[in-house]
């Protein structure tokens, strides 16, 4: 009899989860970076209901389509971001990459 538990993630399952959670992080260091509190406070919810919203995905597929809607939703609060002037190199350093295949949970 195996010891492992049943519900113990397979490595492709792992790796998965670990590049959601970089999203996830990179999304609200990025959102620390936006000037007004409401807005950014905004930004907190709508980011935790769509994760939350989601989590019940187990297929990869439909959790790699998330995670590049995600990604597009990052870059475009990164670019509105520059445009107004605040650098967004910090949140992106902080976690490797902005997206590198566009991340959601």
């Amino acid at each position: 009899m195996s010891k492992i538990p049943k519900s113990a993630l397979n490595f492709k399952q792992f790796m998965l989860r670990n590049e959601v959670l970089k999203l996830y992080r990179t999304i609200f260091r990025t959102i620390r970076l936006v000037p007004d509190a409401s807005n950014r406070q905004e930004l907190r919810e709508w980011a935790r209901s769509d994760f939350r919203a989601n989590k019940h995905h187990t297929e990869e597929l439909t959790i790699k389509m998330l995670m590049q809607q995600a990604g597009r939703s990052l870059k475009e609060l990164q670019t509105s971001l520059e445009l107004s002037g605040v650098s967004t190199d910090s949140a992106t350093r902080a976690s490797g990459s902005s997206c590198s295949s566009g991340k959601k949970s």
